[in-house]
């Protein structure tokens, strides 16, 4: 997921999440912009909107900034909720307890608390939810399966999964994962929408 840039920096980040909460009734926090991209079409499609709901999706620029934002917002009447990789769930669990939002040594307690976990990302748990095919065929609809097939036979990825293959091509390009959250979600079996992303939406 992608992380805090030179162009937008963790003040920069932070202002923008206080002001969200002046008018919001609830935020999810994010890792990414990716991340917001998924969950904006995920809302979309599931009929919510997010503005008229006073839900904002706000990017941190990664976990470990996670106590930061939750210290800014703490102050301000708004539910908060939140999602990251599983494998930054430490600093979600650290960030929670710290600011006395409540107890988060297990998942489930953070779950209790609105934060959830995507196994391993949101990317892998879209690419897995729509399988392999269904994913090249959206990359084939935005003229990027060529491109796919020649990554494909680099030596590094020669080794790896379909799955695999496909969540790092995604990654080579911060606006393509960006973009591609989205189409994801646009092309998901709404019977099929990843838990956590589901969860954190019902939550908010």
């Amino acid at each position: 997921m992608a992380r805090t840039t030179a162009a937008e920096p963790l003040e920069t980040a932070l202002s923008a999440a206080e002001r969200a909460a002046k008018s919001a009734r609830s935020i999810v926090l994010v890792e990414g912009p990716s991340d917001r991209a998924a969950l904006e079409a995920l809302a979309e499609r599931q009929g919510k909107d997010l503005a008229a709901e006073g839900i904002s999706v706000v990017p941190i620029g990664g976990a470990t900034n996670i106590a930061h934002f939750i210290e800014v917002l703490v102050p301000y009447d708004v539910r908060l909720a939140g999602l990251c990789d599983v494998a930054e769930e430490r600093f979600f669990r650290f960030g929670l307890e710290r600011t006395g939002v409540g107890a988060a040594t297990s998942r489930e307690q953070r779950e209790t608390l609105g934060f959830f976990a995507c196994i391993d990302d949101m990317e892998d748990e879209l690419i897995r939810a729509l399988g392999p095919p269904a994913v090249e065929a959206v990359m084939d609809a935005e003229g990027e399966l060529a491109s796919y097939r020649l990554f494909q036979q680099q030596p590094a990825q020669r080794e790896r999964t379909a799955t695999q293959q496909l969540h790092r091509f995604m990654g080579t390009r911060s606006m393509r994962k960006i973009r591609y959250g989205r189409l994801l979600v646009e092309a998901l079996d709404m019977h099929r929408v990843p838990r956590p992303l589901e969860a954190v939406l019902a939550v908010a």
